[in-house]
């Protein structure tokens, strides 16, 4: 996904004048469809940070070992969620910034 929103950032570089409205109907489509994505993640990255801090309280109050094995498999897997949604989170950011420039340059047309 990320590497989708990347390239799709890239090909707005050079719209022509004449395309703006055009790219701002497909443009406002993306952005609907790269926001779900993101929410979908943000609800998914919540989800594992809050399960792994439960399974770190659990170990402190069972002191169970194969609990600090899955604290720490939990957090493997969290940090990698929390990367992918920060570039989500900046390229959906991104978008929005194509979406008001090109917006004053059709204004200023």
């Amino acid at each position: 996904m990320k590497k989708n929103l990347y390239n799709y950032i890239k090909s707005l570089d050079d719209v022509k004048n004449e395309d703006i409205d055009k790219t701002i109907e497909e443009l406002l489509i993306n952005i609907s469809f790269f926001q779900h994505e993101r929410f979908v993640h943000l609800i998914v990255t919540v989800f594992v940070g809050i399960i792994t801090m439960m399974v770190f309280l659990f170990y402190f109050l069972i002191e169970n070992i194969l609990l600090i094995v899955l604290g720490f498999i939990l957090l493997c897997l969290f940090v990698p969620y929390i990367f992918h949604y920060y570039y989500l989170e900046n390229g959906v950011q991104e978008l929005y910034r194509i979406y008001w420039k090109l917006k004053e340059t059709k204004s200023l047309m």
